[in-house]
């Protein structure tokens, strides 16, 4: 494995909530550099700074990974886990009231 890859991808909503995979650290560092700048907060610059950090090879790819699923996650942009989907799709297939 490289050593900007994380060991497990995060996926994000992006667009009209589209789910994307973040594997490494500059897919990470892209969306930062993407994000609007009237909605840069602090979660941001740190996550931001590490990923520049660690393309520097100053700190390691999950540390950025961590920081990276915080800002998702402050930002509502992480998608819901596939088990979670599954099981709820499960449930309302069994009991036709369940909606």
């Amino acid at each position: 494995m490289k050593p900007d890859m994380f060991r497990q991808p995060i996926t994000i909503l992006i667009g009209l909530g589209f789910p994307a995979e973040v594997r490494d650290v500059m897919g990470a560092y892209r969306h930062l550099v993407e994000w609007p700048a009237l909605q840069r907060d602090g979660a941001h610059s740190v996550a931001l700074k590490a990923c520049s950090a660690a393309l520097r090879g100053e700190i390691e790819a999950e540390t950025v990974r961590g920081l990276f699923a915080a800002f998702a996650e402050k930002h509502d942009l992480l998608a819901p886990e596939t088990d979670v989907i599954a099981a709820s799709r499960l449930r309302r297939d069994k009991d036709p009231h369940v909606r």
